[in-house]
């Protein structure tokens, strides 16, 4: 999975007056967990944007003055109900041994026979549950639609690798191929044509 660095200072003052002098320094108040004890940093909120404005889904090396790195990942955020400025990140630490539950976007790949001929894709889930080593948490996981006639369905035990495991029960939809109004109409259209023939005949 893609890494994104955040650079920070340790806090040593975490109360409610420090915490209001940061913001309005522009900076966020951070907290990593998930070590021994939880570590109080701060970091500019510019140095969030790759990591939280968008769909991607990253680990984060945290560096902190001083040369103390963290490797986590982005656990809880809180935004200003107003101006929807970040307000506070958490973090947990990784820990290379042991797995990790995380959030990944859904990569739809392949062309869909049913679309060609006149379905409309519909995605039931844009991100996928999952647990893995922290070396191996993929950056997204593959829908590979290139088997999907009109009407059918593509579950999530069709998808995933060795490396990581789909938390999700296994009649969860991931994406479908739905008839649509314009294929259903001409599939009718040819249903009446072919029935005239018949008649004829």
């Amino acid at each position: 999975m893609k890494s994104i660095t955040i650079k920070g200072s340790q806090r040593e003052s975490v109360g409610k007056v420090a915490t209001k002098a940061l913001r309005n320094a522009g900076m966020v108040p951070c907290v990593i967990y998930g070590g021994e004890n939880p570590v109080h940093f701060s970091a500019e909120e510019r140095a969030f944007k790759g990591l939280v404005y968008t769909p991607e889904a990253h680990t984060v090396v945290i560096e902190l003055e001083g040369g103390k790195k963290f490797d986590g990942i982005l656990q809880d955020i809180q935004f200003h109900p107003v101006s929807d400025k970040i307000l506070h990140v958490d973090f947990y630490n990784l820990d290379a041994a042991k797995e990790i539950t995380m959030e990944v976007p859904v990569k739809v790949t392949g062309t869909s026979p049913g679309v060609l001929l006149g379905g409309v894709l519909r995605l039931n889930q844009r991100k996928l549950k999952v647990r893995a080593l922290p070396a191996n948490l993929p950056d997204f996981v593959e829908a590979n639609i290139s088997e999907l006639a009109m009407g059918n369905k593509l579950y999530v035990t069709k998808l995933g690798t060795p490396d990581y495991k789909i938390l999700h029960p296994d009649n969860t939809v991931v994406c479908q191929v739905r008839i649509s109004r314009a294929a259903m109409k001409a599939a009718q259209e040819a249903a009446k044509a072919e029935k005239g023939a018949k008649k004829k005949k």
